[in-house]
């Protein structure tokens, strides 16, 4: 519960306010969080023994298209549960990126201006062309910069990115990359999209300068009460 309304609820309603989306549906293995979410509005229900969230993301497309309404080519947008302040701007942002030619899958990302989050595993740093093609995604400061790794020679900081947890995709590479063997590069880092950068699918992104507060411990949680 976050200030009298649970999590869930919140991530829910934020991403409702993005007019761009045709439907909106909560994916979980949990009875208890199905409930709660058709009290105010849509979920399905997904195996629980799926590796990942992308994974459930594809399961649940499959279960809210058997009707064959969405093409392979249409946008599936997987929404992280534990980001109750998401920006609907941020999710328009992707749409809209999604939508151009050869963009199968996208994500945002924000400058980094805290030295404690550049040194934070947690925080996944990426590198990108000058089109916005992800070059690596690491758990590591990089670009390592210097002898320090975080600041410039003249000691001004560096340029560094944080990646949010937002993706959208094409609903035929959802499925592909789904079906990809896990790399090394996904084994050394634990991020599952070093998988598809080494089989050669391109993600794009786009940046965001909108801050967002995910709540990914009881620590982060108590910030925010």
């Amino acid at each position: 519960m976050i200030r009298g309304k649970s999590m869930i609820q919140r991530v829910y309603e934020q991403s409702g306010k993005c007019s761009a989306l045709n439907e909106l549906v909560v994916a979980t293995d949990d009875q208890r969080i199905y409930d709660h979410v058709t009290a105010f509005g849509k979920a399905v229900m997904t195996d629980r023994n799926h590796p990942s969230g992308t994974d459930r993301c594809l399961e649940a497309f499959y279960r809210i298209n058997t009707d064959n309404t969405y093409s392979d080519n249409d946008g599936v947008i997987n929404i992280q549960g534990d980001e109750p302040f998401v920006d609907p701007e941020q999710i328009d942002q992707v749409i809209h990126q999604l939508k151009k030619p050869n963009k199968n899958i996208v994500t945002l990302v924000k400058k980094i201006d805290r030295e404690d989050d550049l040194r934070n595993p947690n925080v996944v740093k990426v590198v990108f062309t000058a089109s916005g093609r992800a070059l690596y995604f690491s758990r590591l400061p990089i670009p390592y910069v210097g002898g320090t790794g975080a600041m410039k020679e003249t000691g001004e900081p560096a340029t560094h990115y944080r990646h949010l947890g937002l993706y959208g995709f094409r609903a035929g590479t959802l499925q592909q990359i789904v079906s990809l063997p896990v790399g090394a590069l996904e084994d050394a880092e634990k991020l599952e999209q070093l998988r598809w950068l080494q089989q050669d699918f391109e993600i794009y992104v786009e940046e965001t300068y909108v801050e967002s507060i995910a709540i990914d411990t009881p620590e982060d949680l108590e910030k925010v009460l």
